[in-house]
């Protein structure tokens, strides 16, 4: 069998619905698997609180994935098994929701300044229960009325760092992430170190007090893979890996179980759960 453990839902900026994507896991023959919405756990919540967590047929982590603040490079933080719960994680989220509003409301008023016929209600109802509002569906938004031919060419074009439309918005930094995600009882992973873009700043995050790294990710060659397991072995850091699935065709994987890690680096993160600390 096949393991995922980076798998997103509509609850940030993927476009299969929780229940949905569980099924579609299993279809797939997946033993494990791991929600990771952007900034929320929201997805995993509305498993729990609907009776389908946990699942039948599958071992479902719950999980979460973090932006971090950094001037330059973009780090994502993975967090396994945190308590969902968790006073002091609710806490946090709901001030990065907060700012995540504030920040899409200023990218939408510098698209609209430059050119780009859009608005905040478009944004919104694509967005549909997510409250996770990313640059992710404002460039959805863009690449539907025409103005570019997929997502990722929007972000080169105006909303990356650096970008006419980028705007920054409120991170946590990435010692406050790991300690968080340890106080809500988790595992924190670094995040495809390859897009970080930076190796010797990933070998100071794995100094950090990090407990795991994803070495197998869809953007990594073999090289890339092999030498961020190296590193895991060096710091003595749990090997992870997942597909990051969206479920939009212009971005690999298509299909859940299309890209996969072996059941034996999952298990490590595995803990039988059947509910949490409310």
């Amino acid at each position: 069998m096949a393991s995922d453990l980076h798998m997103h839902t509509t609850f940030s900026d993927g476009k299969l619905t929780p229940e949905d994507l569980v099924e579609a896991a299993k279809a797939a023959g997946l033993k494990y698997m791991a929600i990771t919405d952007h900034d929320t756990v929201d997805g995993v919540s509305y498993l729990y609180e609907n009776g389908r967590y946990p699942a039948k047929g599958i071992h479902v982590i719950p999980g979460i994935e973090f932006s971090a603040h950094h001037p330059v490079h973009e780090i994502h933080i993975l967090g396994y098994n945190v308590d969902i719960y968790y006073p002091d994680l609710i806490d946090k989220l709901n001030d990065v929701t907060e700012a995540r509003w504030t920040r899409f409301s200023e990218m939408v008023e510098k698209l609209q300044q430059l050119g780009y016929s859009l608005t905040e209600g478009e944004v919104l109802t694509l967005a549909g229960v997510s409250k996770s509002i990313s640059r992710s569906h404002i460039a959805r938004i863009l690449v539907k009325k025409g103005y570019f031919t997929s997502v990722r060419e929007a972000f080169s074009a105006v909303l990356e760092k650096g970008k006419p439309a980028y705007v920054p918005h409120y991170h946590l930094e990435v010692e406050e992430i790991i300690e968080l995600i340890k106080a809500a009882g988790g595992i924190s992973v670094l995040a495809h170190p390859k897009l970080v873009g930076d190796d010797e700043l990933v070998r100071d995050i794995c100094q950090r007090g990090i407990e795991g790294i994803e070495v197998f990710y869809p953007r990594h060659d073999s090289e890339d893979t092999a030498r961020y397991y190296a590193l895991a072995q060096e710091y003595g850091l749990l090997p992870s890996g997942g597909s990051d699935f969206h479920g939009y065709p212009t971005r690999y994987p298509t299909e859940v179980g299309e890209f996969t890690i072996e059941d034996k680096w999952a298990e490590a993160f595995y803990r039988p759960q059947g509910k949490f600390n409310r």
